[in-house]
């Protein structure tokens, strides 16, 4: 019995080490969730009810906050502060938690609007937007090469 407790013991011990975060590590600048998982056409759009039109309206919305004030740092999630050289001290990362608390505090206010209202907005606009949301998107892909 003595044996077993020891080994879950351990085992616990090692795994908790193995999820831990280093606090020392430097955060993504982007969010790891900033992706959009499929980019759309004017014909498939059409075809979608209004209400998965909504979800893909604020996904966007959503991706696109999460990146644009960064990329004159970086266009993708996984890039570090120290990786583009930023010292990753505590006044650095003071303001990177700070960042990283406004815009999800943003997103909230931002993504409960939406929720909302664009109920009551046009298909046609909503489409409209979606797809200029996406395009936005595909020339930060552009702008990365440059």
């Amino acid at each position: 019995m003595k044996t077993k407790i020891i080994f879950l013991s351990v085992f616990l011990f090692t795994a908790s080490l193995g999820f831990s975060q280093n606090k020392n590590a430097p955060r993504s600048i982007i969010s790891s969730s900033a992706s959009i998982k499929k980019y759309h056409g004017l014909d498939e759009l059409r075809g979608m009810q209004k209400g998965e039109l909504l979800e893909l309206y604020v996904e966007r919305i959503q991706v696109l906050v999460k990146i644009l004030p960064y990329i004159a740092l970086a266009t993708k999630p996984g890039v570090t502060i120290t990786d583009i050289g930023i010292p990753n001290n505590a006044e650095n990362k003071k303001s990177m938690e700070a960042q990283v608390e406004g815009t999800t505090a943003f997103l909230a206010l931002t993504v409960d609007f939406q929720r909302r209202m664009l109920p009551y907005s046009d298909k046609d606009n909503l489409i409209a937007a979606i797809l200029f949301y996406e395009n936005t998107m595909k020339s930060l892909h552009e702008f990365n090469e440059l």
